[in-house]
């Protein structure tokens, strides 16, 4: 499955699936989606690449946005990060 921002976008909260994408694509995709969101905004991040808990959370720090919640549902880790 390729990564896509799901149908449930709103100018303030973006679901992002990016299951199935190997590292470093994950995190490529998160800073480039907090790079295009304005302040406030929120991300959900649905990942499968066990490299996106390390990944991610750099990412989120790398571009002075935070990460909420990290949480594992299954092989599925799910990001709630704010920008």
């Amino acid at each position: 499955m390729g990564w896509r921002a799901l149908n449930n976008m709103s100018a303030n909260k973006i679901d992002l699936d990016l299951r199935g994408l190997k590292c470093p694509l994950p995190a490529m995709k998160v800073a480039s989606m907090l790079a295009k969101l304005s302040k406030g905004a929120r991300l959900i991040v649905r990942a499968t690449d066990p490299m996106s808990v390390i990944d991610i959370p750099h990412a989120v720090a790398t571009a002075d946005a935070r990460l909420i919640d990290q949480t594992r549902d299954g092989r599925v880790i799910l990001f709630e990060i704010e920008r």
